[in-house]
């Protein structure tokens, strides 16, 4: 059972080496997590706090006591949440349409981050938000909240393996899929669109595709045509701002209702046609696969259906 406690059992292999680089380079812990863990204490080997240049050998026992008394300064907001998975390490909600995912200056509150904090509050668990995934305002689906410092770093960290400047790092699955609806009809069924994005500026919002952009993967599958348009499943290999919008509009098929990279279209839907459906995740603590998925939403399957009206392929 799940508990506020990591316990590791040191390997027969290892002989004399420093609790820091143990934590570090064996049970890949980040440099800041065992940091903070150590100051304050929370760290013992065989039942005793050791401090991080102690050094440890086969069949120690390493405990990290994980309860911290943490605040945060967002407001809790009652709010109609739709959890379709929580632990004591993390929590996914399935985001609905037109909600900002964290306080902004423009939005300082009524974000998902508030409902959340509400959603602690009311279970007494003294956990701060910490958003491991993000979303556009008006794209909906699977987002991930991390309950505890261990859970965000480690879901972080194989979240970012899967990034090609990382490969090194990508021992394990995560894997973030959407449903998009795409104006014309994909030449190919599927394929990779491989095309850097970056800024124009520092004062837009916009993403566009340049050369001095960021290495950028978008991986595609044309699920069902329709004489106006495609339904296409998205897996990102990387996870740049506005990837799936920026990609698909520069190759000419923007997605449906998207406004800043293709133009808004209220007749077929008040918002972009994206939904992040499916994650494929390692448990931060077992390591075991997390399969979550989610249903379109209605809004997108009304687009769809009439889309099938004005003629299928």
């Amino acid at each position: 059972m799940l508990n506020d406690r990591l316990t590791y059992l040191v390997g027969a292999d290892i002989i004399d080496v420093k609790l820091r680089d143990y934590l570090k380079y064996t049970e890949k812990l980040s440099g800041r997590f065992i940091k903070s863990s150590g100051l304050t204490g929370k760290i013992s080997v065989n039942n005793k706090v050791a401090k991080l240049n102690h050094r440890i050998s086969s069949n120690d026992k390493i405990e990290i006591d994980m309860k911290r008394d943490e605040h945060q300064n967002i407001e809790p907001e009652k709010m109609d949440l739709d959890v379709v998975y929580d632990d004591i390490d993390l929590i996914i909600i399935n985001k609905r349409p037109g909600i900002v995912v964290h306080p902004t200056r423009g939005y300082p509150s009524g974000t998902l981050s508030n409902g959340v904090s509400y959603y602690f509050k009311e279970r007494g668990e003294k956990c701060i938000v910490r958003l491991v995934s993000r979303l556009d305002m008006d794209t909906t689906g699977l987002i991930i909240i991390a309950k505890n410092q261990f859970s965000h770093m480690a879901l972080a960290r194989d979240m970012h393996s899967t990034d090609m400047q990382c490969k090194d790092m990508k021992s394990k699955t995560f894997e973030k899929s959407y449903m998009a609806v795409v104006h014309g009809n994909m030449k190919n069924k599927s394929g990779t669109i491989d095309l850097p994005i970056g800024k124009p500026d520092e004062d837009c919002i916009n993403r566009k595709v340049c050369d001095e952009g960021q290495r950028s993967i978008t991986h595609y599958e044309v699920i069902d045509s329709y004489k106006n348009g495609d339904l296409v499943k998205v897996t990102l290999e990387t996870g740049r701002t506005h990837q799936i919008r920026v990609h698909f509009s520069h190759i000419g098929h923007p997605i449906y209702g998207d406004s800043l990279y293709g133009i808004e279209e209220s007749n077929y839907i008040n918002r972009q046609a994206l939904h992040a459906y499916k994650l494929i995740i390692p448990h931060p603590r077992t390591g075991d696969e997390l399969i979550i998925q989610s249903k379109l939403p209605e809004d997108i399957k009304n687009l769809v259906s009439k889309l099938k009206a004005e003629g299928e392929i």
